[in-house]
């Protein structure tokens, strides 16, 4: 809804912050909006996200004696939800100016009048807190990316290693500083951010100096473009990067000197901040980093992947259950690196620690059990692909290749006895070997009625005609050459093929041979597929020491 729009109804509301005026659920909401008629319409939003005018669902609720006074910490967020619309940032920010004694932008009247109300009975580090809360939960529901979501912001905290008191610790993607001010949560700590926008940045800025982190540096500016913080080396580098972004400046950046792993392609942007991350750290520096799950594995990264694995630069990956970004649906990692201490340090890293917690409620614990983690030695690790997912390298590990292989070979064993009992009995026939006399075009059958299309595959129509003939024979080697196009592209379908002219009795009998070899077909391909699984058990297993030969 437009600025414009929202000013003349006033406040708006979702029906989810309806729910929450009334202390009720949102289910009970969508009842009365289905049960009352003179519940009120919407004023905006869409379809499937309406918003309400504010004054008239306080007044519908007080008729029906379901309200509950509005608090004003809810109106001042509803008069700021009215005021800036989508540049939510920028009102957060003149707001947190105001509470911290800043020379800001004048403030509407109606919100800088509910802004002082408060003041006198809360102090602004709870205000900002709580209106830094609303954002966030805002944009969770609206599946923004605006902010880390609080998930992630968990499973980075309980990843993150024990720090000292005065700490350095770095987010060059910090957005409102809320991923930075928590993982560094200790006061003494020195805390530096860089972020694109604007407004946030003044955000984050602001709301450290309310909650008195002296030590707390934020500025605006393109991280990779424009590196503010050039000289800085963190003891931890934190960063929930940017997805999916293809112009992040690589053609202007080919020769950087943070490359030392390989320039990334332009479609790599996650492997550039994470080598501007590593960028910032000294020797036993740490980087904590969050990955789409496909990083681990595009060929375009491979490169860096294999860098990063032969330095041994990465100590361990995360697979994160799903549902942690509430952003989007897609997986993602938490890649943790670190510097090593000095060249002969890389060495004594040989393996990559993989956690798997995609089986996990992102809601539950983040401590993996036992058959959740593997060390990898980095060996396994660089080959022609350099995949650093988890599970791929998990399911190997806690595979149970004995039982595998013997099922395995029990099933290939029944399905090649059975495979002789499928063939059909045939004897010699008197044909001239050809289906050049007394036969009839699929097209002539088609004109007549007596065949219909299922799919791709003509079927009977009629009783005159048995589907398995018609398939078997317009599947023989003369009229697959006849229905075979100039591209080499096989049609069963081909209206040239012709099939011989036999009574109803005699197709059947010949459908049913048809059948039973389509059967024997189908046979031979699960034979294959599991000679194919089979043999694959059996070299893993006896390269991983799970199988030996018999003696």
């Amino acid at each position: 809804m437009t600025d414009n729009a929202a000013s003349s109804v006033g406040p708006l509301v979702t029906g989810s912050e309806i729910a929450r005026l009334a202390g009720v659920t949102r289910a009970a909401v969508s009842n009365w909006r289905r049960r009352y008629e003179d519940f009120p319409a919407p004023a905006g939003g869409a379809t499937n996200s309406p918003l309400y005018a504010l004054t008239d669902v306080q007044e519908w609720l007080d008729k029906q004696r379901k309200g509950q006074e509005v608090s004003p910490e809810v109106e001042l967020w509803q008069a700021m939800r009215a005021a800036y619309g989508e540049q939510m940032v920028a009102g957060l920010a003149q707001v947190a100016g105001v509470l911290a004694g800043a020379r800001e932008p004048r403030l509407p009247d109606d919100i800088a009048t509910r802004v002082h109300e408060l003041a006198r009975t809360e102090s602004p580090v709870d205000l900002v807190n709580g209106l830094t809360e609303r954002f966030m939960d805002s944009a969770r529901r609206a599946g923004s990316d605006q902010v880390t979501p609080e998930r992630v912001v968990r499973a980075i905290c309980h990843f993150a290693p024990e720090l000292p008191a005065n700490a350095t610790v770095f987010d060059p993607a910090c957005g409102i500083g809320v991923l930075l001010l928590s993982v560094a949560s200790k006061p003494k700590m020195h805390c530096f951010g860089q972020e694109l926008d604007v407004d946030s940045a003044r955000f984050a800025q602001l709301r450290a100096d309310l909650l008195g982190r002296s030590g707390v540096r934020i500025v605006a500016g393109d991280s990779l473009r424009a590196d503010e913080w050039p000289d800085l080396k963190a003891d931890l580098v934190v960063c929930d990067p940017p997805a999916g972004v293809t112009e992040w400046g690589r053609e202007e950046l080919l020769l950087d000197s943070r490359w030392e792993l390989g320039t990334p392609s332009k479609a790599e942007g996650e492997l550039a901040w994470l080598q501007h991350a590593y960028a910032h750290t000294d020797p036993g520096g740490q980087v904590l980093m969050v990955m789409p799950a496909s990083v681990a594995y595009r060929k375009a990264g491979r490169r860096i992947r294999a860098e990063l694995v032969r330095r041994g630069i990465v100590r361990q990956v995360i697979a994160l259950p799903p549902g942690t970004a509430t952003s989007h649906a897609l997986p993602v990692h938490l890649w943790c690196l670190q510097r090593p201490e000095n060249t002969a340090g890389s060495e004594a890293n040989r393996t990559v620690r993989m956690v798997d917690l995609t089986g996990n409620s992102p809601e539950g614990s983040l401590e993996p059990s036992p058959d959740q983690v593997a060390d990898v030695p980095l060996i396994e690790l660089l080959d022609d692909t350099v995949d650093l997912t988890p599970g791929s390298h998990l399911r190997s590990r806690h595979r149970d290749y004995p039982a595998e292989y013997t099922a395995l070979s029990k099933e290939l064993e029944d399905q090649i006895r059975r495979l002789a009992g499928l063939l059909p009995g045939l004897a010699p026939g008197g044909g001239s070997g050809s289906l050049e006399s007394a036969t009839t075009s699929v097209a002539d059958l088609a004109r007549a009625g007596l065949v219909e299309y299922d799919g791709p595959e003509p079927v009977s129509a009629s009783e005159q005609l048995d589907t398995d003939y018609l398939q078997g024979f317009l599947r023989s080697s003369v009229n697959t050459r006849r229905t075979t196009s100039a591209s080499g592209t096989y049609r069963l379908e081909g209206r040239s093929a012709r099939i011989p002219r036999m009574g109803i009795d005699e197709q059947r009998r010949y459908g049913a041979a048809f059948r039973a070899l389509s059967a024997f077909e189908e046979g031979m391909r699960k034979v294959d597929e599991l000679s194919r699984q089979l043999a694959e058990v059996a070299r893993d297993g006896l390269a991983t020491g799970a199988l030996a030969p018999e003696e």
